[in-house]
């Protein structure tokens, strides 16, 4: 676990990683290439890096993903200068960044300290453990499941909810298109950090800036 390597990185991203952004699952960036022949050769430019090996890398036709981790806590220092290797390359394939679609989804399971069933998620889906109180896709596609403890005197009123973390610059946008599309805010009061929101059937789903916009004023 490293708060440094987390806020070294939040550090760059301010000022010459533009490229890049911190989602719950650590940092991510998605170019845009002319066709998905460009981004298989962006792609493999990238996977020639050594530092790169345990990078993931997700081509979805003319775009190409790059996540450096796969858990927020899991950077470290050295991932800043991999992440300015990454986007000179990018640079060299033409390619151009794209913050507003780079995003994680995760789901959150409520439970009750003495029900948390984490095991039984990570069987059913087939997923791994990647930190204590989660469960993640090992081919880094489906979203990252983790377990939301709630305290033992509160009543358990919705059981999931989605969480989706944003570039901190585009979460204003992801949540105006959610309001516009009949959704509702039940709860601001994190605000920016995140926002809750609700469908008209009441399933809630959280849009975050944290941890890319607003980490530090909350350490």
């Amino acid at each position: 676990m490293s708060e440094q390597g987390w806020n070294a990185f939040l550090d760059a991203t301010a000022a010459d990683l533009k490229d890049w952004v911190v989602l719950h699952g650590g940092a991510t960036a998605v170019y845009r290439t002319a066709s998905i022949t460009d981004a298989a050769n962006l792609a493999a430019s990238i996977a020639a890096l050594p530092a790169a090996a345990d990078a993931i890398l997700t081509i979805a036709g003319s775009r190409l993903s790059i996540r450096l981790t796969r858990d927020l806590w899991k950077l470290e220092p050295h991932h800043v200068e991999l992440a300015r290797q990454i986007t000179q390359i990018a640079r060299t394939h033409n390619a151009q960044p794209d913050r507003a679609a780079v995003q994680e989804v995760q789901l959150a399971i409520a439970a009750k300290p003495e029900t948390i069933h984490l095991d039984f998620w990570r069987a059913v889906l087939g997923y791994a453990p990647m930190a204590p109180d989660n469960a993640v896709d090992p081919l880094g596609h489906g979203s990252t499941v983790w377990m939301q403890e709630i305290d033992s005197a509160k009543p358990l009123r919705h059981a999931m909810h989605i969480d989706v973390s944003v570039a901190r610059d585009q979460v204003e946008a992801r949540l105006a298109a959610a309001l516009a599309a009949g959704g509702r805010i039940v709860d601001e009061s994190h605000a920016p950090n995140h926002w809750t929101l609700s469908d008209r059937a009441g399933n809630r789903v959280c849009i975050c800036a944290w941890p890319d916009g607003v980490a530090k004023e909350f350490n």
